[in-house]
């Protein structure tokens, strides 16, 4: 299965996950995305957010107190911070958070690393064998069409067709031109995917004991209060 299945799967997996902390994570990032602007038609980025949250689930009141504080003059500050690690085998894993406090994060990840018996890594160690990238997955427009639209609009994405599915990876910073190109294309797409997320340039397999320990990793990682998205190179 291509690419756009580990996305589509990984988000499964985190709406299923705690929904106290994805709620928690959600609030966080989007009242630090408001302070830029609290108009959604005016801050794009913010505007993206609070569609993603809504397909998650997040309830709208938290995104309205998200928003509000804002408006109310709160002055919190968030971070975000990329760690990179070695796991087990040949496992590789990034580790994106969101933190006011960056002691207490870099303390927690560096225990679990740790208590793992796995490697924390410099910057630049692990990321060079991953890519950022922009991902909207959809149904409803041929690949002939699809390429219609880009071509309209002048922007490049690489194009994978599974089935019915058309699924699009672009540049992060074309994300909202290839986004612009479907909707111009079809106003009423709705898009199974639309994310900008990062994934490993290849994929490796654990066994017995290094995928036990693997798991563990992840695991604790995603308990960690200021973790908000964990990458990695694991067929699991």
């Amino acid at each position: 299965m291509g690419r756009a299945y580990e996305v589509r799967k990984a988000s499964i997996l985190k709406t299923g996950a705690a929904k106290a902390k994805i709620y928690t994570m959600y609030a966080k990032e989007i009242y630090n995305e408001a302070k830029k602007s609290t108009d959604p038609d005016a801050n794009p980025s913010l505007k993206r957010l609070i569609e993603k949250a809504k397909r998650d689930q997040v309830p709208s009141d938290i995104v309205k107190r998200a928003i509000d504080k804002v408006k109310n003059g709160a002055n919190e500050s968030y971070e975000r911070y990329r760690y990179e690690g070695f796991g087990p085998g040949n496992s590789t894993i990034l580790i994106d958070c969101l933190t006011d406090n960056v002691n207490r994060t870099i303390s927690d990840i560096r225990t679990v690393f740790s208590k793992t018996k796995c490697k924390l890594g410099a910057s630049n160690s692990v990321s060079y064998l991953y890519e950022d990238l922009s991902i909207l997955s959809f149904k409803g427009l041929t690949e002939d069409e699809v390429i219609e639209a880009l071509l309209i609009e002048e922007v490049d994405a690489e194009i994978e067709v599974e089935n019915d599915i058309i699924t699009l990876y672009g540049k992060p910073q074309d994300y909202y031109k290839i986004k612009t190109a479907i909707l111009n294309y079809n106003k009423d797409m709705i898009f199974d995917l639309d994310e900008l997320t990062t994934l490993p340039k290849e994929k490796i397999n654990l066994e017995k004991e290094d995928l036990e320990q693997f798991n563990k990793l992840v695991e604790m990682l995603e308990n960690v209060e200021d973790v908000k998205e964990i990458y990695h190179n694991v067929n699991i």
